[in-house]
């Protein structure tokens, strides 16, 4: 008993569980920019167009490889001349974005190549990454639990003790400790050429997944 009287509080241990995996990751994001430039607005607008269709027609015919494929901004601007009065407009320019994510690596190689390989096409990429919801993720956190477990019946048996409760689990947090990695490879098409490039030989880059948490426990009475 205390001093008042009451039943002294049961001694309690708190510890931190951390895990960290390593996976091949299970999918590859691209983003692609096309890109038109000409002195009348609708020529510029129809070769964006041509260009643009080229790239998603590309895109398309690798199939079931491509889990998805969106369009984001699409600009067309015009350029004003440098010298002399009024708005006098020099040239048009255009671009289109497209992002494909990919969860065939092997027609990755070949499908970043075709698209570098067109007309004013800018490829970046890839990303490699693991889904939102995949299981690496549960995987992590439940190892981060089993190692806070292992830590307080470590520093319990220090003390001839061992683990009664467990008062509090707080996650602080799973995710990939390096964020996603820069592009990989940054490609700029020129002129259409009629012999196919080689197919580029990406190797995917493994995705750390790390888990942290904190958890208190009550001990029974420790042997000193």
């Amino acid at each position: 008993m205390t001093a008042d009287g009451t039943p002294p509080a049961a001694p309690r241990v708190h510890v931190r569980g951390e895990a960290r995996l390593e996976r091949d990751p299970e999918i590859a994001t691209i983003a692609v920019q096309v890109a038109a430039r000409g002195r009348d607005r609708r020529a510029a607008l129809d070769d964006l167009t041509r260009r643009n269709t080229a790239v998603l027609d590309l895109i398309r015919s690798c199939g079931d490889a491509v889990e998805q494929v969106s369009t984001g901004a699409f600009s067309i601007s015009p350029e004003l001349g440098q010298h002399g009065r009024g708005e006098r407009v020099r040239a048009y320019h255009g671009t289109v974005h497209t992002t494909a994510v990919l969860t065939d690596f092997t027609a990755l190689g070949e499908l970043t190549t075709r698209l570098a390989d067109l007309e004013l096409t800018t490829v970046t990429g890839p990303w490699w990454a693991l889904r939102p919801d995949s299981p690496v993720h549960a995987e992590a956190r439940r190892a981060a639990v089993h190692d806070a477990v292992r830590r307080a019946r470590e520093y319990a048996d220090a003390l001839g003790s061992g683990l009664d409760t467990l008062l509090e689990l707080a996650d602080t947090g799973t995710e990939d400790p390096f964020g996603p990695p820069a592009g990989a490879l940054r490609a700029f098409g020129g002129p259409a050429t009629t012999e196919a490039a080689p197919a580029l030989d990406l190797e995917p880059r493994r995705q750390t997944v790390f888990a942290q948490l904190t958890a208190r426990f009550t001990i029974t009475p420790p042997r000193l």
